[in-house]
């Protein structure tokens, strides 16, 4: 127990907060709930997980929050994720090692190789293979989210005809944790759409737009509140008012972009308001994040919409 805390104060030391975040994770397993120590080290992990770029993501905040007054909660939500979003893209368009991590995995690609030879046959190879690598960037999404909390997950897996996970192998230690997990999936998936729907202007070329839009869809699919599904860890982390909140922003991108693999979100949003318990932790990030997702994912399926 010393050498794990005394590992996990070098690596804050260094400043290298996934190091750090994953030795406090292995330290706090060791102790049992409700302990003064448990909570000091769970208190040590939220922050860890909330610093990459926290310096910049607050000073944000504080600016919107002056500026919008009571309603500055939700907008400056959507003010930290178009940040993250910011820090996506630029991974994305400088070749980070993260991405590389995965395929180094010969689980993830066998699946990766059986997925696309399934998809092949009904969209043809160019198009089946941007949906894997699409779903790929997406599924790193999660696999850095869990990495920055300092969770262990498995590798991307494919299963032909559904998708693809990841499974983390320790528990998410509050609802705010799982949901960011849960949602950093579509933000990665939002910014893999983004470089497409670059390509796609640049070029003229609508194979880069027909591949947008599935890739809009694909994450739009998943912020579904349903099951085990990336809008179901969503709401965990929001009180039944957010979730309400999030329903109505469902029913707006509807109205706006006419996009009707919402109303599956929709669907489910509606159900989960009166059966999910609400949380008892509820965090407004979840909120702000869940309707800049569904806003952008829903823009760029109507830009993009063709006969698919």
């Amino acid at each position: 127990m010393r050498s794990l805390v005394a590992s996990a104060q070098e690596r804050e030391a260094a400043r290298d907060s996934v190091a750090a975040a994953a030795r406090w994770r292995e330290a706090l397993e060791l102790l049992p709930r409700n302990t003064r120590q448990h909570d000091t080290i769970l208190q040590r992990l939220s922050a860890l997980g909330d610093s990459a770029g926290k310096s910049e993501r607050q000073a944000e905040v504080d600016r919107v929050r002056a500026r919008y007054g009571k309603h500055g909660a939700i907008v400056s939500a959507i003010a930290v994720f178009l940040l993250k979003f910011k820090f996506v893209i630029l991974l994305l368009l400088t070749k980070g090692k993260l991405l590389l991590l995965g395929l180094t995995k010969l689980s993830t690609l066998s699946s990766m190789a059986l997925f696309l030879g399934f998809d092949a046959r009904f969209f043809g190879w160019p198009l089946a293979l941007g949906i894997v690598l699409s779903i790929y960037v997406h599924e790193m999404g999660h696999v850095a989210a869990n990495r920055r909390h300092g969770i262990r997950t498995t590798a991307p897996m494919f299963i032909p005809g559904f998708g693809a996970l990841i499974v983390s192998q320790q528990a998410f230690h509050s609802d705010w944790v799982e949901a960011d997990i849960g949602l950093a999936g579509p933000l990665w998936g939002l910014g893999a759409a983004v470089v497409e729907y670059a390509v796609f202007r640049a070029t003229g070329n609508p194979f880069w737009a027909t591949l947008t839009q599935w890739c809009a869809l694909i994450n739009l699919f998943n912020l579904t509140p349903v099951w085990q599904l990336d809008g179901a860890h969503a709401f965990k982390a929001m009180s039944r008012a957010h979730r309400l909140t999030a329903t109505a922003g469902l029913v707006a991108a509807l109205a706006l972009s006419g996009e009707r693999m919402l109303w599956l979100a929709i669907l489910g949003a509606s159900w989960a308001v009166f059966t999910m318990r609400p949380s008892t932790r509820a965090d407004r990030r979840a909120v702000g994040y869940y309707l800049a997702l569904t806003g952008a994912l829903s823009l760029l399926a109507a830009l993009c919409r063709a006969p698919i």
